[in-house]
């Protein structure tokens, strides 16, 4: 069967490789946070979302508990969402500042956002296992998606994950805040994550992660 987005789609949804994560999902879809408890948890494996012409390709880490495994969409429903998705409508990659829940008009605009592993892990915390376990889809999503130029990797594990992906050595490409690598076909950008704990911390702020998106955008022109 030939390969497509929507095929990609499908078996990340019902993938079932790494119980540790699928036991923490259900649970937590299961007992829910306060805040939630009316509403129903996805509780399953989270699929990219974006344009299928992106040029622009951004990969997270993995779904929040009470986030993408709440609202089935990538970065969608918490505040590491709220800190991407509006430095992405602040550089025309996004056509609305806020990511509440699918089917809230939110489209984006030659970019597509991945994760490194697509359940929600207990801590924030997958395995080396369940990185290896995922890495497929990130690279089918690549292949798929195949005017893509540049990459954005959130966080030094996504940096790690995509220069696995991409069959490329750590040592020779080192993580650091804005640092810009070339890749064979792709430029890859770096950021920190926008996590609580960098955005309320400081070590990332509102200018710093807009910053790797407005480079984004002067490379794609």
């Amino acid at each position: 069967m030939r390969d497509s987005l929507e095929k990609l789609e499908r078996d990340i949804v019902s993938c079932e490789r790494c119980p540790r994560l699928r036991s923490w999902c259900r649970e937590v879809a299961r007992l829910k946070r306060r805040a939630y408890q009316h509403e129903e948890y996805w509780g399953r494996p989270v699929p990219g979302f974006g344009d299928p012409q992106a040029e622009l390709y951004i990969l997270g880490l993995a779904p929040a508990a009470h986030g993408a495994n709440r609202t089935g969409r990538v970065f969608t429903g918490d505040r590491s969402g709220e800190w991407l998705y509006r430095a992405l409508w602040e550089t025309g990659f996004a056509n609305q500042p806020e990511s509440l829940r699918p089917g809230d008009g939110l489209a984006l605009r030659r970019a597509w956002i991945g994760a490194s592993v697509r359940c929600a892990p207990p801590a924030n915390r997958p395995l080396p296992e369940e990185f290896e376990a995922c890495r497929e889809y990130v690279a089918r999503e690549l292949r798929l998606l195949g005017r893509v130029k540049v990459v954005v990797a959130l966080g030094r594990l996504a940096h790690e994950n995509f220069l696995a992906v991409a069959g490329q050595r750590k040592a020779a490409f080192p993580f650091s805040h804005g640092a810009r690598h070339q890749t064979g076909s792709w430029t890859l950008l770096d950021s920190y994550h926008p996590s609580q704990q960098n955005t309320q911390t400081g070590r990332l702020t509102r200018q710093m992660l807009r910053s790797v998106f407005e480079c984004a955008r002067r490379i794609l022109g």
